[in-house]
């Protein structure tokens, strides 16, 4: 006598695809850590930078700035209202725009490095830049734009930068603020990167520095 038994069948099982999960991975560490892409939202840097253009930053090149250096920083609390820390669900959106390096509710803005901590910055009424005592050639301004029509002479703190756009007449930068806490200064730790790079428009493509 046959039995007719039946044997159950046997499913392959569902693998993750661990090379995705990896990729994923080191996009999060090399956005979070390494590179981080902006699209210039203003005129205050032409000629260097116009609207639109897409840029490159180099986070670890906030850690060794250079005078003459352009740089993306977080203006909040320096040239805008620091906005109120998000709770809840904005608050955990947040958190993981943070952690993919995706800024979220932030005032990105770049400029250039004129001032390191401790220099001594001046303008007179002549127009022309002073750091430390040396008048400083801006070869990267418009033909004919002198370095500010706003005299100032300010002594930059420690662990503060003296910023301004390439684009004089039409910048909001640490001039504006020089009655404020910091005179204008922004605070370094606050400084994303170094632009290096600009891929878009395809026709200005390379590096800056």
């Amino acid at each position: 006598m046959s039995t007719d038994a039946s044997l159950p069948v046997s499913r392959p099982r569902r693998r993750w695809p661990w090379f995705l999960l990896i990729g994923l991975l080191l996009l999060v560490v090399l956005r979070g850590l390494v590179v981080e892409t902006f699209t210039v939202p203003s005129a205050s840097m032409s000629p260097t930078l116009h609207v639109g253009d897409r840029i490159v930053v180099w986070k670890p090149g906030a850690h060794d700035l250079h005078r003459g250096d352009l740089i993306v920083f977080n203006g909040d609390g320096v040239f805008s209202q620091a906005p109120a820390a998000p709770g809840g669900l904005a608050g955990a959106v947040r958190s993981v725009g943070t952690a993919l390096g995706v800024r979220v509710g932030e005032s990105d803005y770049v400029k250039r490095v004129i001032g390191l901590p401790g220099d001594h910055l001046t303008v007179g009424s002549d127009g022309v830049l002073m750091v430390n005592g040396t008048a400083v050639n801006e070869s990267y301004l418009p033909a004919g734009m002198s370095s500010s029509a706003t005299s100032f002479d300010i002594r930059v703190p420690a662990g503060r930068i003296f910023v301004m756009g390439d684009n004089r007449i039409a910048s909001d930068d640490s001039r504006e603020h020089l009655g404020d806490p910091g005179g204008g200064t922004v605070p370094q730790d606050q400084v994303i990167g170094t632009v290096t790079f600009r891929y878009w428009p395809l026709g200005s493509w390379g590096t800056l520095r």
